[in-house]
C-alpha cells in the first residue's frame, strides 16, 4: 500500500489500542472549548463591525447576527476558532495576512 495509507493504519491501530487500555507512551492533550461563546464580545474585542468579522472567520454575516442575537450556538470548529481569537483577538488577522 502506500504511506499515507500505512500513517492512516497505525494512527488507527494506536486509537484501537488506547481505547482498549494501552496507556503506556501515549500523549493524550485535553482541551476545554466553551459551550456557548460570548460571540459579541470577542468581535468587539477585535474592533471588527460585523461583516468584516463574518468575513474574516468565513462566515456568512447573518450567521454572525444569528450567534451575536442567541439564536444560534456555534458549534465545532467555529467554537474553536471563537476561542481562539477570544485569547488572542488579532491571531486571525496576524495569521492570514498577506
Amino acid at each position: 500500500m502506500t504511506k499515507a495509507y500505512d500513517s492512516i493504519m497505525r494512527g488507527l491501530q494506536e486509537v484501537e489500542a488506547y481505547l482498549q487500555g494501552a496507556r503506556e507512551g501515549y500523549v493524550v492533550h485535553h482541551i476545554e472549548v466553551p459551550d456557548a461563546p460570548d460571540v459579541k464580545a470577542i468581535r468587539a474585542s477585535t474592533g471588527l463591525s460585523q461583516a468584516e468579522f463574518a468575513r474574516s472567520i468565513g462566515v456568512k454575516k447573518a450567521t454572525l447576527l444569528n450567534w451575536e442575537q442567541e439564536r444560534r450556538v456555534p458549534d465545532g470548529p467555529a467554537r474553536v476558532l471563537l476561542a481562539l481569537i477570544a485569547k488572542e483577538p488579532g491571531i486571525v488577522q496576524r495569521v492570514l495576512s498577506a
